[in-house]
């Protein structure tokens, strides 16, 4: 985890199947910013896409956690 405990660093020492690597947005800076061009950008096709790799983003860091909890608890039951 290179002595991080953030999802990025502790993912792939958990689950190595999950990555980001595959998102338009995959680190949390550029999610905030893209979140605050978003509040500002009139509605259109590009604040619709805007939106949707914001919602994916959110999506794998919750689906993220809930993997990295399932596999802390695996362990934790070995």
């Amino acid at each position: 985890m290179q002595g991080s405990y953030s999802i990025k660093k502790v993912l792939p020492a958990l689950v190595p199947e999950l990555s980001y690597d595959s998102l338009e947005i995959s680190e949390g800076g550029s999610a905030s910013r893209g979140f605050e061009n978003l509040m500002q950008m009139p509605d259109g096709p590009e604040k619709e896409l805007l939106r949707n790799n914001l919602l994916e983003y959110c999506k794998m860091d919750t689906w993220a956690m809930v993997k990295i909890l399932e596999s802390l608890r695996k362990e934790a039951g070995k």
